[in-house]
């Protein structure tokens, strides 16, 4: 090997065989060895990534550093909050989707942040109650209004931040508001279907204030499996509002969905759990319990 350098930075973009990583303020345009082929594993975006450099300037990434966290949709690395953007109408709010990708955030240790957007079509009051009282962070956002954006921008520091939500939501037009002078390219919405046509192809990182925020491709469906196996007996986790009442059912094996003396379906019932949130866990537990360790989906 010719002469050159090791130097570890941050992956901010994968294009094709390419993979733009940044060292010390530096973009650098590097391939990736064929050895992460053999693996079975792919560099992406937030990886930390040691690339050895040649003296002409090209580059070439040797090591993937150790992810604290990944997710499968959409492939990014070391993620401190995902904002999770939902608009109040056109298309309207799809709670089961906001809770799968809520507890896929929670159990990857991943800050989720709901964002509710359109509140000049419709009032998200009610969405907004529902996920605040379950301890989740929640701005409400309106296309004729700067309130809300201050607050999503303080959550953005010194972090490695990821936007995601269905297609059409508004997602990148936050995202230019938020970040003047990207000018990320904005779908309509489709009339036929009531959802966003896809307007982001790719994932990158772009740089905001001390941080660093991902847009991600829109999507229209999703299952909890895409972000990669979930044990049942890790489900109740990613439920904040149940914390305080896990481990006082009156049998431990608990699935916390019809059981009596279940202290989480007590606390719906007196009103401290919204039956909204306990019906989508219930749903997703019913998805995963057959699930074995065998058959989970291969993660990035």
């Amino acid at each position: 090997m010719s002469a050159g350098e090791v130097l570890e930075g941050l992956l901010l973009k994968c294009m094709s065989d390419f993979y733009y990583v940044e060292v010390e303020g530096t973009l650098y345009t590097c391939k990736a060895r064929g050895v992460f082929r053999k693996k079975h594993i792919s560099p992406c975006v937030g990886d930390h990534v040691r690339i050895w450099l040649e003296q002409d300037g090209t580059g070439a990434v040797e090591e993937i550093l150790p992810r604290r966290n990944s997710l499968v949709r959409p492939p990014v690395a070391n993620i401190d909050a995902l904002f999770i953007v939902s608009s109040v109408c056109q298309p309207s709010p799809n709670t089961l989707i906001i809770d799968k990708t809520i507890a896929a955030a929670e159990i990857r240790g991943i800050e989720p942040v709901l964002v509710i957007t359109k509140n000049d079509l419709d009032d998200g009051g009610r969405l907004q109650a529902i996920y605040r009282r379950a301890g989740i962070p929640t701005v409400c956002i309106s296309a004729d209004s700067e309130d809300g954006l201050d607050e999503i921008r303080a959550m953005l520091e010194n972090r490695v931040s990821v936007f995601t939500g269905n297609s059409g939501v508004g997602k990148t037009t936050l995202l230019n508001r938020l970040l003047p002078g990207l000018e990320l390219a904005t779908g309509d919405i489709s009339q036929k279907l009531g959802r966003g046509r896809h307007t982001t192809r790719r994932v990158e990182l772009f740089h905001v204030g001390s941080g660093f925020v991902a847009d991600t491709p829109g999507f229209s469906t999703m299952d909890i499996e895409r972000y990669g196996f979930v044990a049942k007996e890790d489900l109740p986790g990613a439920f904040r509002e149940f914390a305080p009442y896990l481990g006082q059912c009156r049998f431990v094996s608990c699935s916390h969905t019809c059981e009596k003396g279940c202290a989480v379906l007590q606390a719906v019932e007196e009103g401290k759990i919204d039956p909204s949130r306990h019906g989508n866990y219930v749903a997703m537990y019913n998805e995963v319990r057959d699930l074995r360790e065998w058959n989970k989906p291969r993660n990035v």
